[in-house]
């Protein structure tokens, strides 16, 4: 499996209410965002990892370049980095396709905090949900609705998603913001980028398009550190889910 992680945003809103740290590097629990997905990635059989971020970010530059000489759990993973100014996170997906190709894939944005054993759980369904071609691939979905523009997503009584709408249509899940596919998905993203497209739920739209057969995983609670009050909020929750 490999794993992406897009790291591209200026992290504004954060800058704005007093945090100096870029990002990828603010600290929850003494970790930094970055190294934490490296280290549950590593837990989950990762062969390589891919991080996009944002160019004339020489401070995380610098910090990933260190990361690559780091052991997590006993294993170094290889981590490869992607410097790209891009308008939307499908934009940073694309930046860094060429190296997620050949293999599924699992990826997330830097700022998602979630359960590590729920994320265990989901790393499990997606291998088997691939390996034993029941899915194309599997999105983590919350019913913990956190974010200020949450992508609802529909699903049929077997967990598999029928749709990903802006409005709430009587949906129970939103968008956890961690997406596990096969490879081929590439060849959709890259098909979106041609005809001007953008914004990831437009590219897992035009996954549904394409037949792509996707089922949802309830991960539990997820969130993403937008605001300053989310760091001591993604402290505690870390905390209580050890």
């Amino acid at each position: 499996m490999k794993y992406a992680i897009i790291a591209g945003g200026e992290g504004s809103r954060l800058a704005q209410e007093g945090v100096k740290a870029a990002k990828p590097l603010v600290e929850i629990n003494g970790e930094k965002l970055v190294d934490r997905l490296v280290r549950v990635f590593a837990d989950n059989g990762a062969e390589a990892v891919t991080v996009v971020y944002r160019d004339c970010m020489a401070d995380v530059a610098a910090h990933l370049k260190a990361l690559q000489n780091y052991s997590f759990g006993g294993r170094r993973v290889p981590i490869t980095a992607v410097e790209a100014h891009t308008p939307s996170s499908m934009h940073s997906l694309f930046a860094m396709s060429g190296h997620l190709e050949g293999a599924p894939f699992c990826l997330t944005t830097v700022d998602t905090v979630f359960s590590e054993a729920a994320f265990k759980g989901y790393i499990d369904c997606l291998n088997t949900a691939i390996s034993n071609g029941t899915a194309d691939g599997v999105m983590a979905v919350t019913d913990y609705i956190d974010d200020e523009k949450p992508l609802y997503v529909a699903v049929d009584d077997g967990m598999n998603i029928t749709g990903f709408l802006d409005e709430n249509a009587g949906c129970k899940y939103v968008s956890a913001g961690i997406y596990g596919l096969k490879a081929e998905a590439i060849d959709v993203l890259r098909d979106c980028m041609s005809k001007g497209e953008s914004r990831m739920r437009n590219f897992q739209r035009a996954l549904l398009r394409a037949g792509f057969r996707l089922k949802a995983f309830n991960i539990g609670k997820a969130f993403d550190i937008d605001h300053a009050a989310d760091i001591a909020k993604a402290g505690l929750f870390l905390q209580e889910t050890k």
